[in-house]
């Protein structure tokens, strides 16, 4: 029950920052994130290294916009995962992106989280240069939300760089 209250509490989070500016500076457009990082990296049991790439679209859905991705770890575990985001200015050129997403798991030779659906949520923090390229640093949970037999749960740091969708074919 533990990891439905965490869920819940992303949900408010949601719900409290919905007065704050949530689109992403005029022009970026779509946008894809590509991630390196640390897998397990709170308990240190089942630690390996993590790469991610995710699609973020632009649209936006009332306060959301969608995005999708897949992860996979140095010791064969894979994560495929959609759902929704808020890209939010502090000001200047910081931006804050909390994330939830629901998604397959399979552990390959690593980590076994107990359930084949497994929930993310994320929080990133990211400084947009004048290009709209971005450099950010995330901090993730994976979580079954005790649709298993147990919930072990897992936490992933990463260093995230961000691209323009468009700028990938313009060279920008």
């Amino acid at each position: 029950m533990r990891n439905i209250g965490l869920i819940f509490g992303i949900s408010l989070l949601f719900c409290g920052l919905s007065g704050l500016p949530a689109a992403a500076a005029e022009g970026d457009g779509d946008l894809l994130a590509f991630s390196a990082g640390y897998f397990d990296v709170n308990k240190r049991k089942d630690e390996a290294g993590e790469f991610r790439i995710e699609y973020r679209a632009d649209e936006q859905m009332w306060l959301f916009k969608p995005f999708g991705g897949a992860m996979a770890t140095t010791d064969g575990a894979l994560h495929g995962f959609a759902g929704i985001l808020m890209d939010i200015p502090l000001g200047g050129r910081i931006y804050i992106t909390p994330s939830f997403a629901p998604g397959l798991y399979h552990d390959g030779d690593g980590k076994d989280l107990h359930h084949t659906i497994e929930f993310r949520s994320q929080i990133e923090i990211s400084y947009r240069f004048r290009n709209g390229h971005r450099l950010g640093a995330s901090f993730n949970h994976i979580s079954n939300a005790e649709l298993g037999d147990d919930n072990p749960g897992v936490e992933s740091a990463a260093i995230t760089y961000i691209v323009p969708f468009g700028a990938i074919f313009r060279g920008r």
